[in-house]
This record gives structure tokens, C-alpha cells and sequence, in this order.
């Protein structure tokens, strides 16, 4: 008999392809997929129930289907225009209710948390490469850095009260793919790419068909434990901007911030505190663990993952007239605050009158 597989989370895109793809797997019988709202696109095979994982009620639906694999992939960097809050509501109670869920289940054999290498954070103090055994250096008392830590420590408590049960903690780089839409496709997609003067962080990146497989991989092996994902290598934030032939606006790190709840309210792009952190030092993490003991290796570096998301955009080289009113148009949203900004400042990309 195949596995009967709970997935949360598929009203969003990834989710829902992940869903699509497992169902299609020999070694599964059932995938039953979970969200609030149901998914826009096809789900095939997979059974959808509506629920919301912050109700207890997500408990009688993996009791009625006799669940014995749940993933978990409804844990997010943004809420988009629901505000942090609600974010913070699904994240974080959301999984501790998931979690007392599956705790009733006798049926219930493997847990899959879809995780992210912003548990580490993003500060000065960073080692050049962060391995699974290493915690975060600063990580603050806001936003998604600090709800993808509460969650895991959910997770490792309730892997303590079921030892019978595998957990496997995946803490992913950000996904590129063309239809894919997160905060950090939105801001390599802008025109005029903001960037903190002075600095220039190391960025990792995974394609989103390997993320897909990646799951899929830890969702039907036999292996537990935590691991970093991402694709070998890393790029320069300079690097990637020239690549996509856009220009640049070095800012003060002071100036990032406003610009970014700007643009969050005009829903051009989703910069949170940590996201402007992560602009400034970046990150790397040592996939090791992924390749030795997981045992999977992503078909795409870094680089190749990047390249892919690069060309699915529209040419980034843009007319100076382009650049100067996007130039206007952000150190208006400053507030008056832009004349720290010099005239000319962006930078990086070609220009062409």
C-alpha cells in the first residue's frame, strides 16, 4: 500500500505543483492537499479540502484520512497585503495547531517541514558558511526570521514527544523560477534595482523545479534530519543585478527601509527588516548534509538557477530617461529623504539614451 500524504499550503503555486507532481508518484496512493482558499490552478489527482491549519479541525481531517505523511509548506516570508500579523497567525499557530494535529495521529509515520535558510538571519557576525548545526547570530524580534525559528523549535519539540514519527527539516534558498511570485523575484524585477551602498552581499539560489524534487526526494525517502538546500556555488548581488542588465540604486541603509515600505504599499515589491539585512550582508550555507547524507544533488548551481530566472524577464536595458523618473519616482517615496541620495546614483545596469 503507497503513502496517503497531507500537504498544506497549495492555494499558492508552488504548493500546489508540488502536489500535482507527488500524486503522480508510484509510491503514493493519496495526496490530500489543505489550504484556506482553493487553488487557481490544476491539482489533478490530489483531493482538495478546504480548512484552515489554525483550526483544530486540520486534527479530523488527517484522523479521517488515516494521514501518514504530512509536508508542510504553508509557512511564508510574506502575506502580501493580509499584514504581518495574519502572517505571523499562519506561520506560527498555524503549525503549532498542525503539530497538536498530527500529535493525536496513530496513523501519522513522517513529517516534512518546508523551512528556509533565513533561520539563520542575516548580520556581520555571519561565518562565510552556515551549516545545519549553526543558529542564527542575531535574529530579532520581528518578522519571518523570527517566525521560521519559532516554527522549527515547534517541530524539534514535537519530534521529542514522537520519536516514532521522521522529521525532515528542509531550510531552502530562495526559489527562482519564471512563474514564480516572491519577494525575491519582485525585487529582480523592478527597473531600477535598490541595492545598500557600500555593500556586497553573497546570495544563493535554487531553481523552483529542484525545489519541487527536493521535497519530493525527502518526502519519500527514509531519511530524517536537517538540511541545507540550495545550488552549488554563490553570486554577488552586483553580480546577479548585471547579469539581468538593469541599473542599480545604491541607497543608505537608512533610506532602504522607507523605500521598501513604500514599495510594499503600492504592492510593487514586499521589503520587510530582514529582507533589507539580507540585502546588505547576504548569506551562505554549506549543502553538505544535502548531497552525503539526503543524498540529492540539485540540476542547477546557483548560477544556472539564476540564468534560467534571467532570461524568462524582459530585456533590463532601459533609456536614461527611464532611469531618471524611476530615479524621481523612488526618492519621492522617501519622503524628502532622497537628497541624500546623489544625482546620478544608479548605477551597475547599461543605459541607452
Amino acid at each position: 500500500m503507497g503513502r496517503v500524504v497531507l500537504v498544506t499550503g497549495v492555494a499558492r503555486d508552488l504548493g500546489r505543483r508540488f502536489a500535482h507532481q507527488l500524486a503522480a508518484a508510484p509510491a503514493v496512493d493519496r495526496v490530500i492537499g489543505v489550504d484556506v482558499q482553493p487553488p487557481r490552478g490544476d491539482l489533478g489527482a490530489v483531493s482538495f479540502v478546504r480548512a484552515d491549519i489554525r483550526n483544530p479541525v486540520i486534527a479530523k481531517v488527517i484522523m479521517r484520512e488515516q494521514v501518514d505523511t504530512v509536508v508542510h509548506m504553508s509557512v511564508l516570508p510574506s502575506s502580501g497585503s493580509a499584514g504581518r500579523t495574519t502572517a505571523k497567525e499562519l506561520n506560527v499557530i498555524g503549525t503549532m495547531q498542525l503539530l497538536a494535529a498530527c500529535q493525536q495521529s496513530p496513523h501519522l509515520e513522517h513529517f516534512v517541514l518546508k523551512s528556509s535558510t533565513a533561520v539563520y538571519g542575516s548580520s556581520n557576525r555571519d561565518p562565510a558558511m552556515f551549516t545545519e548545526g549553526m543558529a542564527a547570530k542575531r535574529i530579532g524580534g520581528f518578522g519571518f526570521v523570527k517566525d521560521v525559528n519559532e516554527v522549527e523549535g515547534y517541530v524539534r519539540g514535537f519530534a521529542r514527544r514522537r520519536p516514532d514519527v521522521r522529521v525532515t527539516t528542509l531550510r531552502t534558498a530562495n526559489a527562482l523560477g519564471p512563474g514564480l511570485n516572491t519577494p525575491t523575484t519582485a525585487y529582480f524585477r523592478l527597473p531600477v534595482i535598490p541595492t545598500v551602498l557600500g555593500f556586497d552581499p553573497r546570495i544563493q539560489f535554487l531553481n523552483d523545479t529542484d525545489l519541487l524534487d527536493v521535497i519530493e526526494h525527502a518526502t519519500l525517502s527514509d531519511v530524517g534530519g536537517t538540511f541545507n538546500i540550495a545550488g552549488d556555488g554563490v553570486l554577488m548581488l552586483s553580480q546577479a543585478i548585471r547579469r539581468l542588465g538593469r541599473p542599480a540604486l545604491p541607497l543608505p541603509g537608512f533610506a532602504v527601509g522607507p523605500l521598501g515600505s513604500a514599495m510594499r504599499q503600492a504592492r510593487v515589491a514586499d521589503f520587510s527588516r530582514e529582507q533589507v539585512a539580507f540585502l546588505a550582508y547576504g548569506r551562505g550555507v554549506d549543502t553538505t548534509r544535502m548531497r552525503e547524507v539526503l543524498g540529492f544533488h540539485p540540476s542547477r548551481t546557483t548560477e544556472q538557477a539564476f540564468a534560467e530566472f534571467a532570461a524568462s524577464l524582459e530585456p533590463g536595458i532601459v533609456s536614461e530617461k527611464r532611469v531618471r523618473a524611476a530615479e524621481t519616482a523612488i526618492v519621492g517615496a522617501l519622503g524628502g529623504r532622497g537628497s541624500q541620495v546623489p544625482a546620478g546614483a544608479i548605477g551597475e545596469g547599461e543605459h541607452r539614451g
